[in-house]
């Protein structure tokens, strides 16, 4: 047997709390609550134990119990899965029963467990997965099994030992989080930890309660959360993170977030992650030749290296985790995952004589102030003339003339920097710094033909958006992408010609700019006194600029936070020239103000023409559940905008 799991078996007395069958009752209760009895299966009993070592691994043991309830249940579970990483951790069914309705117990040959690659996609680093085959499963089964695991999460990259593969970076600290939401109903979820006596560890339990309690067992301190009960999270369209609405556990032995920072700070500068070479100082000197303003330099290094530098997140070290690869591989190979993209950034920074440091972020929810290393991605910060941090984040602005994507923005990120750093937080973007402006004229005849043109600007996330299929996409599909947004508005459209500058690939320029003419008969319904009508800049013209067009607003309330895209201020002016004798039937005009959001707006008739107006601001990102209404109110009134117009002769 490995020697690493004599010693896990070893630690196992340690680790359970004798169960035995203590899931019968769960059981029993299950089946007895008409509310379970819909569900395909019940999770009985979901629990893990850990016991840590002085050194900061862990030793896990995790145990299910499941209530096959019909069909449906059956299927999803007549194959146990269970993901894990062979850089850090190592894992193995221990046992696996099959229970059955009339008392038989089935035990399952765990020795023809299967070891596959993992899924993935865009990161391939080695990730496995262990699967077992359960046979025919029939309602009423239960299924009860253990699954041993030793290592813990991140890796360094470093030469290491098989044993010492399983201590964590941060060598001596453990930290966890641990989700208490579900996917099936869940009788009992228990979460146990047991580490040294001298160790001291903080925890903290968020949006939910548990039982929770601490005690010494000899020279250990063992730390138990249960909660009872748990129902699945009834979600809501454009939510934030599970992780930012559904209960959840986080612990760190980390006394603070700043021993990270210099944990981090100092991880990496003994590695020389950053160390120069003269074919990566050579493209510096090129790039900042004649810059003369420390933005216009940092500009320059940050869009090559986000331009140049391909996503590939293939296997490049003894491991992938806290450790940035080094500028020789980083330049030599112009390809990686984030860790990578912003560790050339910093490089080329330093080149160029800056200060520069990596930081960890995590995008899609938040960080907490326990520090347990809740983060997904990397980042650099560099340090201005005032003596300020600036952060940058080339894997996000691949042209884009943003410098930091403001698609982050509500974002905490830990620098390692050499005097340590508190958690930070990037700041709101204000919604003008991403217009979307359209000001169109037209002419419409009495046969309902309208023809004109309308000019197209943006800035920021609002400009990489309608900018990709110039940066991205091939120059033949340049004119066909154009002539879509027109048959958006109606197959009978007809671009008659396009104008989108000298060369719109130079995102750094100037802000995008398009102008279009065209013709689009029958574009309104003609009666035989009155014309119907959609306001053109409101009927399907680059709604997938506008993200806040996708969020359902006829909810009338939430229960969690929400998200957008981006900030973002929209602007729409539109005048329509009538036919002889044609008048708007009704004026409209519209004003809601708010501290996440405002709208304003107007439809009137002036001599013979219908002039529209309209101003929304969105001015964030991440929304609060209370912010709802003000935001639902401003995005409602911009959408009755594109309701149809009366026209009467």
């Amino acid at each position: 047997m490995n020697k690493l799991f004599l010693c896990l078996l070893f630690l196992l007395p340690v680790l359970l709390p004798v169960y035995g069958q203590s899931w019968k009752p769960l059981q029993q209760r299950a089946q007895q609550q008409q509310r379970l009895a819909s569900a395909g299966q019940v999770i009985l009993l979901d629990s893990t134990s850990v016991s840590v070592t002085p050194n900061g691994s862990g030793t896990f043991v995790i145990q299910k119990v499941i209530l096959i309830q019909n069909r449906a249940g059956a299927l999803a579970n007549r194959v146990l899965k269970y993901d894990y990483d062979p850089l850090t951790a190592f894992a193995t069914f221990h046992k696996v029963n099959i229970h059955r309705a009339n008392g038989e117990i089935r035990s399952v040959d765990v020795s023809k467990t299967l070891d596959y690659a993992a899924p993935a996609r865009m990161i391939y680093w080695g990730a496995r997965q262990i699967m077992l085959e359960l046979g025919k499963l029939e309602t009423g089964d239960v299924i009860e099994y253990e699954i041993h695991k030793k290592g813990f999460t991140y890796a360094l990259l470093a030469e290491t030992s098989d044993e010492e593969r399983f201590i964590p970076p941060m060598r001596g600290q453990f930290y966890d989080i641990v989700p208490f939401w579900c996917d099936q109903p869940t009788m009992r979820k228990v979460y146990q930890v047991s580490i040294p006596r001298e160790k001291d560890m903080q925890f903290q339990f968020y949006q939910g309660e548990c039982t929770s309690s601490v005690r010494f067992e000899n020279d250990r301190k063992v730390y138990t959360f249960v909660k009872t009960d748990l129902q699945p999270i009834q979600k809501e369209p454009n939510m934030v993170d599970l992780y930012d609405a559904a209960p959840k556990l986080m612990m760190s032995t980390t006394p603070q977030w700043k021993d990270k920072s210099l944990w981090f700070h100092k991880t990496n500068e003994d590695y020389g992650s950053f160390n120069p070479t003269p074919e990566a100082q050579e493209k510096v000197n090129e790039l900042i030749r004649g810059k003369k303003t420390e933005m216009e330099k940092i500009a320059v290094l940050t869009h090559w290296v986000a331009d140049n530098i391909r996503y590939a997140g293939i296997t490049m070290g003894k491991g992938e985790g806290f450790t940035l690869h080094n500028t020789q591989m980083n330049y030599t190979d112009r390809c990686g995952v984030c860790k990578d993209i912003a560790g050339t950034l910093i490089s080329f920074l330093r080149m160029a004589g800056f200060e520069a440091y990596p930081a960890m972020t995590m995008a899609g929810s938040r960080v907490e102030s326990i520090p347990a290393d809740h983060f997904n991605h990397c980042v650099a910060v560099v340090k201005l003339s005032d003596g300020t941090y600036m952060p940058l984040d080339p894997t996000w602005v691949p042209f884009c003339r943003e410098l930091w994507s403001s698609a982050e923005q509500q974002q905490n990120y830990l620098p390692g920097v050499p005097e340590g750093s508190d958690l930070c937080v990037t700041p709101l973007s204000a919604p003008e710094n991403h217009y979307f402006r359209i000001k169109a004229t037209h002419r419409l005849d009495k046969n309902g033909t309208l023809t004109g043109k309308f000019t197209l600007t943006a800035e920021g996330q609002s400009d990489l958006n309608i900018r990709k299929i110039f940066t991205t996409g091939w120059q033949s599909d340049w004119k066909n992408s154009m002539e879509s947004q027109l048959l958006n508005v109606s197959p009978k459209a007809k671009l008659l010609k396009v104008d989108w500058g000298k060369n719109p690939k130079d995102y750094q320029a100037a802000p995008i700019r398009i102008t279009f003419w065209y013709e689009i008969p029958d574009y309104a319904i003609c009666g035989k006194d009155a014309m119907l009508l959609i306001p053109m800049t409101m009927n399907g013209l680059y709604n997938q600029v506008r993200s806040y067009l996708r969020i359902n607003t006829d909810l009338p309330e939430r229960q969690y936070g929400f998200k957008d895209g981006c900030s973002r201020l929209v602007e729409l002016d539109e005048t329509i020239q009538l036919p002889k004798g044609y008048r708007l039937a009704e004026s409209v005009e519209d004003v809601q103000k708010s501290p996440v959001a405002d709208f304003e707006g107007s439809i009137r008739q002036e001599k013979d023409k219908i002039i529209l107006h309209q101003k929304l601001a969105l001015k964030k990102r991440v929304y609060e559940a209370s912010e709802w209404p003000d935001f639902r109110k401003a995005v409602n009134a911009h959408k009755k905008f594109g309701n149809y117009l009366i026209i009467n002769k």
